[in-house]
C-alpha cells in the first residue's frame, strides 16, 4: 500500500482516529483499519489530546502496510526540529509508511499562542524537516526558523523524503501546498463545493511552482457515524461535530452556516458523514465526484469505534469508486 510521493494516479480511503484512547485501543483499531483494506490511518493533532506521535507509533508497530501520519502537526506549539525527529522516528518504526501532516493549527489562542505569519513558518518548517531528513548539514536561516550549519539527527533515518499534506482551508496556505506538498487536507469537511473550490485555490500554487495539478490531492476528512439505525447515528454526529463546527463553519467559503442554532440536517452533510452505510457511502462518493483524491472517515465512525469501522470495511468502501 505504501506510495511514493508524486503524481496521484488512484483514489483512497482513510480512517481517522481521535487521540483520546488507550495505547491497547489503538492496536486493534489499526489492525481493524488495515485488514479491512483502508490506504491510511491518520490521527488527529488536535490540542490537549494525546500528541499524534503515540498512537501512530503504537499503530506502526501492529500493522505492515497501511501508511500512517498525523493530521496535523504545527510548527507554533512543537518545533520544525522536533517535528523532523517524530516523523523521522515514525517512518522509521513503520519501515517507509510514513507521511507528515503540516498546519497552522486550531484554538491556539487558549494558550496564548499567536500564529504569526503562518504561510511562512509552514514553508520553513517543511523546509528545515526536508533538510534534516535529507541530511543536509548546510544548515537554514529562514524568517520564522533556523538552523546552524552541522546540525542533524542523530538516528538512522528510513527515507529521505516523506510525503508531505498541508492542512487547511485558507487560500495563501493552499497555494503554497500547491507549490510544496503531496496532498492538502480540508479537515472537518464533507463539503463537495469545498472540494472543487480547493482545487481552485490549490491550483493558484500549483501554476505559481509550474507543477501538474494531478501532482496535489485532495484530501477531505469529517467527523464520520454509520449505524444500521440512520437516525441514531445522525444524533450522535450531531453532538461529535459540535466541537469542530464553531472552527470550520466559518471557514467554508462555499456557504453560510447560521451561528447559534440547532444544526439542520443540511449543515450535518456539509461537515459529517453520517447514517446508514447507503448514506454514507452516497456522501463519499459525492465527495470523490467532485474530485477528491481520499476521503477520510473520521471518528468516533458509528455507536462503538469497533462497529463502525467494521460497516465502513465491510458496507461502505466496497460501493466507493476507489474499490
Amino acid at each position: 500500500m505504501t506510495a511514493p510521493p508524486g503524481k496521484i494516479d488512484r483514489l483512497e480511503v482513510g480512517l481517522g482516529l481521535q487521540g483520546n484512547r488507550a495505547p491497547a485501543e489503538y492496536a486493534t483499531l489499526a489492525r481493524l483499519a488495515e485488514q479491512y483494506g483502508f490506504d491510511v490511518l491518520t490521527v488527529f493533532s488536535d490540542l490537549m489530546y494525546q500528541p499524534a506521535i503515540v498512537p501512530l507509533m503504537v499503530a506502526a508497530l501492529n500493522t505492515s502496510g497501511i501508511r500512517l501520519g498525523p493530521a496535523c502537526l504545527n510548527p507554533f506549539t512543537l518545533h520544525p526540529v522536533e517535528i523532523a525527529g517524530q516523523i523521522a522516528a515514525l517512518d522509521l518504526a513503520s519501515n517507509g509508511r510514513a507521511f507528515l501532516g503540516l498546519a497552522r493549527g486550531a484554538w491556539l489562542e487558549k494558550i496564548g499562542i499567536e500564529q504569526a505569519r503562518p504561510v511562512w513558518a509552514l514553508r520553513e518548517a517543511a523546509e528545515i524537516v526536508r533538510l534534516l531528513l535529507a541530511g543536509d548539514r548546510g544548515g537554514y536561516d529562514g524568517r520564522v526558523f533556523s538552523l546552524v550549519p552541522e546540525t542533524r539527527l542523530q538516528f538512522e533515518v528510513q527515507r529521505p523524503r516523506v510525503p508531505l499534506l498541508i492542512g487547511t482551508w485558507s487560500p495563501e496556505i493552499a497555494a503554497l501546498a500547491g507549490e510544496i506538498a503531496d496532498e492538502v487536507k480540508i479537515g472537518g469537511s464533507a463539503n463537495p463545493a469545498m472540494v472543487r473550490r480547493m482545487r481552485e485555490m490549490v491550483d493558484v500554487g500549483t501554476k505559481r511552482a509550474s507543477r501538474s495539478p494531478d501532482d496535489v490531492g485532495i484530501v477531505v476528512g469529517a467527523v464520520t457515524v454509520v449505524a444500521e439505525d440512520g437516525a441514531a447515528a445522525r444524533r450522535l454526529a450531531r453532538s461529535a461535530v459540535t466541537i469542530y463546527l464553531d472552527v470550520v463553519g466559518r471557514l467554508d467559503s462555499t456557504s453560510d452556516v447560521p451561528a447559534g442554532e440547532i444544526i439542520s440536517d443540511d449543515v450535518l452533510d456539509r461537515f459529517a458523514m453520517a447514517g446508514t452505510p447507503e448514506q454514507v457511502a452516497e456522501q463519499a462518493a459525492a465527495l470523490f465526484d467532485a474530485g477528491a483524491h481520499r476521503v477520510e472517515f473520521g471518528s468516533p465512525h458509528g455507536l462503538t469505534a469497533e462497529e463502525g469501522i467494521r460497516l465502513l470495511g465491510e458496507r461502505v468502501l466496497p460501493r466507493l469508486p476507489s474499490r
